[in-house]
């Protein structure tokens, strides 16, 4: 009789979540869409970089920038596909140019 009790308490408690995420989920949409008036009083109060801002612009990521300071426009990360060997190849290179590598005729001498 327990078991059935819990089940039936989870049950409501789980319906009552599920209905609330709909519910705030149609809300923020509604919420979303509604335009909101400029509070220039509280702009004008908290300077250039206050919370509500309607100065806001775009300030890109130091890392989507060239060495002039322009945009990038390109992909950022091409992938291209190689084999095991030639990316073995190219790590064994990296170690040999790495400042802490041993070279094994210098461990035997």
């Amino acid at each position: 009789m327990l078991h059935l009790l819990y089940i039936l308490a989870f049950t409501i408690l789980a319906v009552i979540a599920v209905a609330n995420l709909i519910r705030n989920l149609i809300m923020f949409s509604f919420d979303r869409e509604r335009p909101y008036p400029a509070r220039s009083s509280q702009m004008d109060n908290q300077g250039e970089f206050g919370y509500f801002s309607s100065k806001r612009q775009f300030v890109p990521h130091p890392e989507l920038l060239d060495n002039a300071g322009n945009l990038i426009k390109e992909p950022l990360l091409v992938m291209r596909s190689i084999n095991v060997d030639d990316a073995r190849q190219h790590l064994d290179a990296l170690y040999e140019a790495s400042p802490g590598h041993k070279s094994e005729n210098a461990e035997e001498a």
